[in-house]
């Protein structure tokens, strides 16, 4: 009995193509008759056509990822600019008392945050009347503590979200302890209800910096 031989498939035939270039030299002509339907114009193109359209995809794609560079690279210089702006105004204020206030409101400014809250703790006695030292529990300061860097992404319901004037409306959250030498004394809130202002895939190089700089400044409290 005959073995049965299994039909040619496609993957075959692009697989023989593939590795036998030499193919369209012995049959030059057969490229000028293959016939093809573009997609874009839904017309009958040849080989050569239905090429030159899929390169000029091609050049099309990457001038859009060229673009979406440049203008990332232009949105990094601006809020480079703003960071450097805040850090020189904040490091310029002589009223220590009113540090932790200014600097929740200048980042709600400089940065278009809907909400900003900040609590800091361990804080000498002359600085306990602060709203920003009072009504920070137990449970805010370990979930602070706990926290490695930052945490970015939707509304987690930590303890600390309180803090904010309205924490119904945080979609989601920017959530970063301030330290000083290794040792936390605060918190950063920053809130959005855009459910994709921060996420947990974004870059965070900049919150970082941003929650550095915070605590670098607000350590003088200390």
């Amino acid at each position: 009995m005959t073995a049965s031989i299994p039909p040619i498939t496609e993957d075959d035939i692009a697989h023989y193509l593939s590795n036998t270039p030499e193919f369209f030299e012995r049959h030059a002509d057969l490229l000028a008759t293959v016939q093809l339907t573009s997609p874009i114009s839904r017309r009958t193109v040849s080989l050569q056509e239905r090429q030159a359209e899929m390169l000029r995809d091609k050049i099309r794609m990457l001038e859009m990822r060229i673009m979406e560079m440049i203008r990332h690279g232009n949105d990094n210089l601006v809020l480079s600019d703003r960071l450097l702006r805040w850090a020189r105004e904040l490091l310029g204020l002589s009223d220590l008392a009113a540090l932790p206030a200014h600097v929740a409101t200048s980042i709600a400014q400089q940065f278009s945050v809907p909400q900003v809250a900040l609590k800091l703790w361990d804080v000498p006695a002359t600085c306990s009347e602060l709203p920003e030292v009072k009504g920070v529990s137990d449970e805010a300061k370990d979930y602070a503590v706990s926290v490695t860097d930052l945490y970015c992404g939707v509304n987690n319901g930590a303890a600390v979200l309180q803090w904010l004037s309205e924490p119904g409306q945080a979609a989601s959250v920017a959530l970063m302890p301030l330290r000083a030498g290794g040792t936390t004394f605060g918190m950063l809130v920053l809130a959005s209800p855009d459910s994709q202002r921060y996420t947990g895939t974004m870059g965070t190089d900049f919150l970082l910096r941003l929650a550095d700089m915070a605590g670098a400044v607000l350590a003088r409290l200390r």
